[in-house]
């Protein structure tokens, strides 16, 4: 192999992760027009193309995909274990990237990683605030965060909190006006605050269970949302019912900004989980991180 092709290979996976040139070159440091040329003779040592672009966007072609899915977890393992060694007699530091939903940041990782970096002035938190499923390894990800159940079998994982209740909440003036519902069938009759999935496109279906009995309530109305914070914002104006975390809705309960409905159905979700790949060498940082995020009862 060339000393030049993993850095080639570094910047076909920028481009393809990030679908612009443009932005992947901002990434980079480098210019759009050399990191064009860089991408070009990388298909050319290869003889195959590797992106397919257009005037609005770039995306891999079958070969890059390929080479996207088997080569990246490689490159981040030989990083990973690169990083340990360097940290062997060295001062803590390094970038720790974390993808993880809106309102989690705000309520669990922020709070928590706030005095770590505090402490240790060359460590680099990144964090990504995203409602997809997300290969962490793929996107060059540190740290995952996400509900219990779905964290991958394969994923060292580490309990952030407690088990939650999802709660279904209105404002007492839309309940006032609209009724409280009785039953999860009377849900459909509702103005319902709705949740657009990343993955997929699709809407929300609110899982409900009452005993060992289970529902998948596909619920409409006016308002969809790709955010927790911006259902929650809907339902205190009096839109509709909304389908949120109990921590989420907490203050607003007890202020009596929202009533909760349905409490019988609502269930409990297995805790947020951080994960990480088993097979990647753990650094001082990301140790340090992990430790920091760790939940103590």
């Amino acid at each position: 192999m060339r000393r030049d092709s993993i850095s080639d290979l570094l910047a076909f996976m920028a481009v393809a992760r990030e679908r612009s040139f443009t932005r992947a070159a901002s990434k980079l440091g480098v210019s759009q027009s050399s990191l064009s040329h860089t991408i070009l003779a990388l298909e050319s040592r290869l003889g195959v193309r590797l992106l397919t672009r257009t005037t609005r966007s770039v995306a891999p072609t079958e070969a890059g995909e390929r080479l996207l899915q088997t080569v990246a977890p490689r490159l981040q393992e030989i990083e990973s274990e690169v990083a340990a060694v360097s940290e062997l007699g060295a001062k803590t530091s390094g970038t720790i990237r974390i993808t993880a939903i809106d309102h989690v940041v705000n309520t669990v990782l922020w709070p928590r990683l706030r005095p770590l970096v505090a402490e240790y002035p060359d460590l680099k938190i990144e964090i990504s605030a995203d409602y997809r499923m997300v290969d962490i390894m793929a996107e060059r990800f540190d740290i995952g965060v996400r509900w219990g159940d779905q964290v991958a079998k394969d994923m060292i994982a580490v309990r952030l909190a407690p088990d939650q209740q999802m709660l279904i909440v209105g404002a007492p003036g839309y309940l006032s006006e609209r009724g409280v519902p009785a039953t999860p069938q009377e849900l459909l009759a509702h103005n319902c605050i709705t949740l657009r999935l990343a993955s997929g496109g699709g809407l929300y279906a609110w899982e409900l269970r009452s005993g060992a009995r289970e529902l998948q309530v596909r619920v409409g109305g006016q308002a969809t949302f790709n955010s927790s914070y911006q259902m929650l914002n809907a339902a205190l104006s009096g839109c509709g019912l909304a389908f949120l975390p109990q921590d989420l809705a907490r203050p607003h309960l007890q202020a009596g900004r929202l009533q909760a409905v349905l409490q019988d159905w609502c269930p409990e979700f297995p805790g947020l989980h951080a994960y990480y790949p088993s097979r990647c060498q753990s650094t001082r940082a990301l140790a340090l991180v992990i430790e920091a995020l760790r939940y103590r009862a």
